[in-house]
C-alpha cells in the first residue's frame, strides 16, 4: 500500500458543508467515508458511502466498518449536526436528547473508535462547532448546549490523546448558508453581518480543514470564522435578525 495513502471520514457528507469538504478531500487525494442518515442518500462519486443513524450507540461501529481494507484513517470530520429550534419555556426532554446524541455524544463515540483503531503516526479530528459559541444566545438552546459539549469534548480529546499522535481541534463557522426555516431574502439580509460585512462561506470551513491538516503541531484550538461577529454580543440569533 503506499505510504502516503491515508483515509478520511465525514459525517454528514452527503450535503451542504459536508459534501464540500468532502469534495476538497477528494480533490487532495484522500479517500474518503462519506457519512449519511439515510441508506438512499447520494455521495460525491468518489467517495464511499456509509450509512449511519448518529443516534444509535453503535453507530462508530457501523462507520469504521466502512473503513475495512482501506489506508489509516488519519482524518475524522465530525461535521454532522442536529439543528432544530427550542428555547426556554419549551424545554424538551426528547429533543434536547437528540441534540446530545448527534452533536455530542456520536463524535465522542467516533473519536474513541478512532483511538482503540490508531496504530501511530499523525491522526486529526476536526470538530465542527459554532462561532455563536463565543458571543451566546439563548435560540436554538438544545442545539447550543450540545455544541457547548462538543467544544468540551474537543479539548479533553485533545489533553487525553496527544500522547498517541491524535491532534484534535476544532472550527466554529458563523452562518454560511440557509438554516432551519430561514428563507432566502433574510439569508441574504444577515449572511454579512459582522464587522466586516462580509459573509461566510463553506470555502472558509474547508481552508480551515486544510490549515489544521497542515499543522502538525496544533492540537486542542478552536478557529473561529465569524467575521468579527462575536464582537457585536448578538441577543439573538442571526436569522431573526436584520442587518441595520
Amino acid at each position: 500500500m503506499n505510504e502516503d495513502a491515508r483515509t478520511a471520514i465525514v459525517t454528514g457528507g452527503g450535503k451542504r458543508v459536508g459534501e464540500a469538504i468532502v469534495r476538497a478531500l477528494l480533490a487532495d487525494g484522500w479517500t474518503v467515508i462519506a457519512h449519511v442518515h439515510h441508506d438512499d442518500d447520494n455521495v460525491l462519486d468518489g467517495a464511499v458511502k456509509v450509512a449511519a443513524d448518529l443516534t444509535d450507540g453503535g453507530c462508530a461501529d457501523a462507520v469504521f466498518a466502512a473503513c475495512a481494507g482501506k489506508p489509516p484513517v488519519r482524518l475524522l470530520v465530525n461535521n454532522a449536526s442536529r439543528f432544530v429550534e427550542d428555547r426556554f419555556n419549551e424545554a424538551d426532554a426528547a429533543e434536547f436528547d437528540a441534540h446530545m446524541a448527534v452533536n455530542a455524544r456520536a463524535p465522542l463515540l467516533l473519536i474513541d473508535e478512532l483511538a482503540r483503531r490508531h496504530a501511530g503516526g499523525d491522526a486529526l479530528v476536526v470538530n465542527l462547532l459554532d462561532a455563536k459559541l463565543a458571543a451566546p444566545n439563548p435560540d436554538f438552546l438544545s442545539y447550543t448546549i450540545s455544541k457547548y459539549a462538543l467544544a468540551g469534548l474537543t479539548e479533553l480529546a485533545a489533553r487525553a490523546l496527544a500522547g498517541k499522535g491524535i491532534r484534535v481541534n476544532a472550527v466554529a463557522p458563523a452562518l454560511m448558508l440557509p438554516s432551519g426555516e430561514q428563507g432566502a431574502a433574510n439569508f441574504a439580509e444577515v449572511h454579512g453581518l459582522n464587522p466586516l460585512g462580509r459573509g461566510v462561506g463553506v470555502g472558509d470551513v474547508v481552508r480551515a480543514i486544510r490549515f489544521l491538516i497542515d499543522s502538525p503541531s496544533m492540537t486542542g484550538q478552536t478557529l473561529g470564522i465569524d467575521g468579527g461577529q462575536r464582537f457585536m454580543a448578538l441577543p439573538r440569533d442571526v436569522q431573526f435578525l436584520e442587518n441595520r
